[in-house]
């Protein structure tokens, strides 16, 4: 059950240093909080007054930056928008799955943004430069409102089964960042998105889990953004 509004809570972090050897081990904290305390508050807790040497990213604390997103009771979400009180206890805290792991709850980035840069995450458009802004309908702008909303924490890629399975999978964060700019009326480089994620390791490795959608600490409707660029791949026939 949830613990009271404010009190100690039970905090147990899956901790792994590579450089010392040894396999991760489970260390238990009892950290003091407030009602309106969050699991970011409570690592906090942990580093600065009873534990130095535990590691983790964070950077915004306001749910914007993404840095510190990990595994809270067996979750994926953001240490920053998660608060104490609405969680059971002891709350376990490991860092999220499928990337190697520097330490404790720190992991390298590097394969997920690799994907991610594959896919082509900027405006292209080669046209001659109009007078002022390239325009564009609220209608046009509409269409791929929905995947602008991501801020590359991983939490969806880091969800996914299949992604766990065969770390070459582009995932579900890089296919995001590509139906943002498929689907944007102002880019002439749709073929060229598409053509990687029509690739074996491409969208159509996804099976429709949904793990990537409630992993989502910004809503994006991940799984449906996956479809629309698998039906754009096929209409396109890319």
């Amino acid at each position: 059950m949830p613990g009271p509004a404010g009190g100690e809570a039970t905090i147990r972090v899956l901790r792994y240093d590579p450089d010392a050897g040894g396999a991760p081990r489970w260390q238990t904290y009892r950290v003091p909080y407030e009602p309106m305390d969050r699991v970011l508050d409570a690592l906090h807790a942990i580093k600065w007054r009873a534990d130095g040497t535990l590691a983790f990213r964070r950077s915004c604390g306001h749910g914007i930056c993404g840095s510190d997103a990990m595994v809270i009771n067996g979750q994926n979400a953001l240490a920053c928008k998660v608060l104490i009180k609405d969680l059971s206890q002891p709350i376990t805290v490991e860092p999220i799955r499928g990337l190697p792991v520097h330490k404790d709850l720190v992991v390298d980035m590097e394969p997920f943004f690799d994907a991610y840069r594959k896919v082509l995450p900027f405006l292209v458009n080669d046209d001659p430069a109009p007078d002022r802004e390239r325009l564009q309908s609220p209608a046009d702008r509409a269409r791929y409102d929905d995947t602008t909303k991501c801020i590359l924490c991983a939490a969806c890629t880091t969800s996914c089964p299949v992604f766990w399975g065969d770390g070459q999978y582009a995932g579900p964060a890089a296919i995001v960042n590509a139906h943002r700019f498929v689907f944007d009326s102002r880019d002439r480089a749709s073929n060229e998105r598409l053509a990687v994620l029509s690739d074996k390791v491409g969208a159509f490795r996804c099976r429709t889990v949904f793990n990537c959608t409630r992993a989502c600490p910004r809503d994006i409707h991940v799984t449906r953004a996956i479809q629309e660029v698998k039906s754009e791949i096929l209409k396109r026939r890319v």
